[in-house]
C-alpha cells in the first residue's frame, strides 16, 4: 500500500523526540544524573526529567533554557536548541489555537506564504481548495468551522473577504499553482445545487489562468496502472519544495524536515501521474455540473 504514515505521529512526534534526545545527550555529556539534574532544577523527583527526555512531555522553551543552564551549554548551542524547540512547537497547530483570535486573523496569518511562494502544489481528496473557492463555498466552509471549533468571534464575513482577496495571487506572473483533485471532490455538495454548479463553473474559469494547472483523478482510474497501488491521501499543500502543510481533523501539521518533505513530493508524483488535465479534466467537471443542472 503506497500510503504515508500517520502525519501527526510521524512528523510532530519525531520532531519532539529529536529535541528530547539532544536534551538527554546534553545532560549525559555533562556527567549529570537524572536525580542530580532534578535537584539542581529544584524539582522534587526526576520524573519530569525522564518524561521530557523521552518526549512524553513536550519540551517548552523554558525547559530548553533550564537544560542549557544546568548542563553549562554554550550560548550558540542554546540558540540552536531554542530554534529547534520553536520549530517543533510550530509544527502542530490546533484549530482552536489558529482560530482563537477569530477567523479573519487566521486567514491573514497565512497570506505571506501565498504571496511569496513560487510553486504551490495542492492535493485535495475531500474539499475544493481555498484558492479556487467561490464566495458562497467559502462562506459555508468558514461558517462550519466557526460552529465546529466553537469560535466565539463572529467575523465570518471579514474572513471570507480576506480569502477572496488572497485569490489575487493566482494572477501572479512569477508563480505557479498546481492543483490535483480527486473526482469525488466535485460531488461533495455542501452548498445548494445552483451554488455548487457555480463553484464548478468557477473551477473551469480558474483553470484557464496562465499560472494555474488543474488535474482531476477520475473515479474510474486504475490506481494500480503505475506498477503499484496509489491510494487517496489526506489533503496536503507543498509550498516550493521545503514546506508541506497537512489539513487534519483537529489542526494543521507543518512539515519541513527534508526527508519527510521528500515523502510528500513522492506522494505528489504518484497522484499527479493519475490525474488527467486539459480537455479531459474540463469534461469531468462539466459533466458533474450538468448532472446538478439538469
Amino acid at each position: 500500500m503506497e500510503a504515508m504514515p500517520s502525519p501527526s505521529s510521524s512528523s510532530a512526534q519525531a520532531a519532539r523526540q529529536r529535541l528530547a534526545d539532544q536534551l538527554r545527550e546534553l545532560r549525559v555529556n555533562a556527567g549529570i544524573s537524572g536525580v542530580e539534574f532534578a535537584r539542581r532544577a529544584g524539582w522534587r523527583s526526576s520524573t519530569n526529567v525522564s518524561k521530557i527526555e523521552r518526549a512524553v512531555r513536550p519540551a517548552s522553551a523554558d525547559h530548553v533554557r533550564l537544560w542549557c543552564r544546568v548542563c553549562g551549554a554554550s550560548d550558540r548551542r542554546a540558540r540552536e536548541l531554542l530554534a529547534e524547540q520553536a520549530a517543533a512547537e510550530r509544527m502542530w497547530l490546533t484549530y482552536r489555537q489558529l482560530n482563537r483570535g477569530g477567523l479573519k486573523l487566521a486567514q491573514e496569518s497565512v497570506r505571506d506564504r501565498y504571496e511569496r511562494v513560487k510553486l504551490m502544489r495542492t492535493y485535495c481528496a475531500h474539499v475544493i481548495p481555498g484558492l479556487v473557492q467561490t464566495r458562497a463555498y467559502t462562506t459555508r466552509a468558514l461558517e462550519s468551522i466557526r460552529i465546529e471549533q466553537h469560535v466565539e468571534i463572529d467575523d465570518v464575513a471579514e474572513a471570507v473577504a480576506e480569502r477572496m482577496d488572497r485569490q489575487r495571487v493566482l494572477r501572479r506572473p512569477d508563480a505557479r499553482f498546481v492543483f490535483v483533485l480527486e473526482e469525488q471532490v466535485l460531488h461533495h455538495r455542501v452548498i445548494p445545487a445552483r451554488q455548487h454548479v457555480e463553484q464548478l463553473e468557477h473551477l473551469l474559469r480558474v483553470a484557464r489562468l496562465p499560472s494555474v494547472s488543474l488535474g482531476i483523478i477520475p473515479l474510474t482510474t486504475d490506481r494500480s496502472r503505475l506498477g503499484h497501488r496509489v491510494w487517496p491521501e489526506h489533503t496536503f499543500v507543498i509550498s516550493d519544495a521545503d514546506l508541506v502543510t497537512v489539513e487534519l481533523v483537529s489542526g494543521f501539521l507543518s512539515v519541513s524536515q527534508p526527508t519527510e518533505v521528500a515523502d510528500y513530493l513522492a506522494a505528489w508524483d504518484r497522484l499527479f501521474g493519475l490525474a488527467v488535465h486539459g480537455e479531459p479534466a474540463r469534461r469531468i467537471i462539466t459533466e458533474a455540473a450538468d448532472r446538478l443542472d439538469a
